[in-house]
């Protein structure tokens, strides 16, 4: 029951997260709506980082050992976190490339349509 808990939670922070940053786009940019190429709206966004969410939970069911990897940070301070995934990675550079190739849309899209999150989003993936 906490697995779910925890990719749900993952899933609702992304989304959030998007949602958040569309609350906070820069009041020009929102005055001039032909200032971003097309297909850049919040909804374009909050779709790919839906899309991305989905999957990295797919990825997370289908490889267990990073599941558990993951779920056993909770609670852990920042600083041996950061060092644990850096150690985790380092050893499963295999793993870390997946991710990142499951992360690329939302880099792509924020990338192509200019998406600057204005307020911190509580620690969602930049």
């Amino acid at each position: 029951m906490i697995l779910p808990n925890l990719i749900a939670r993952r899933a609702v922070t992304v989304a959030g997260a998007a949602v958040g940053a569309l609350l906070c786009l820069d009041a020009s940019a929102a005055a001039d709506p032909t200032s971003r190429p097309p297909n850049c709206t919040a909804a374009d966004i909050a779709g790919v980082a839906t899309g991305v969410a989905a999957a990295l939970s797919s990825y997370l069911f289908t490889h267990p050992d990073l599941n558990g990897f993951y779920t056993g940070l909770q609670d852990q301070p920042k600083d041996q976190i950061r060092t644990a995934v850096r150690d985790y990675f380092d050893a499963n550079p295999a793993e870390q490339a997946d991710l990142e190739s499951i992360r690329q849309p939302l880099v792509d899209i924020r990338q192509r349509c200019q998406w600057t999150p204005l307020v911190d989003s509580g620690g969602a993936t930049q």
